[in-house]
């Protein structure tokens, strides 16, 4: 499952650098959590270190993105691969 932040966001900035996928971004309000993006840190880490930082508790599993760990796992793999190409292309472009 994707994670989501919730209202209860303080904004207070630690979750953002945390996340190994860049998942995480500035909402208009609070913070917010890109579910094509989001593996819970796995591949990464045996914990989503988003959760592991926020001071308030204001990050939970997100129920309309239901994923296995398996499902979540090809996500992190398809993203790495995405990240290989795109810095591949633009290192020969240059």
């Amino acid at each position: 499952m994707a994670l989501m932040i919730t209202e209860e966001c303080i904004n207070c900035d630690v979750c953002e650098p945390e996340c190994p996928n860049q998942a995480i971004y500035q909402g208009d309000e609070v913070y917010v959590i890109d579910p094509s993006r989001c593996t819970q840190c796995i591949g990464h880490y045996d914990t989503p270190q988003c959760m592991e930082v926020c001071p308030v508790d204001c990050i939970l599993q997100n129920p309309s993105y239901v994923e296995t760990n398996e499902q979540l796992l090809l996500k992190y793999e398809r993203l790495g691969t995405d990240l290989i190409t795109t810095t591949t292309y633009s290192e020969s472009s240059n």
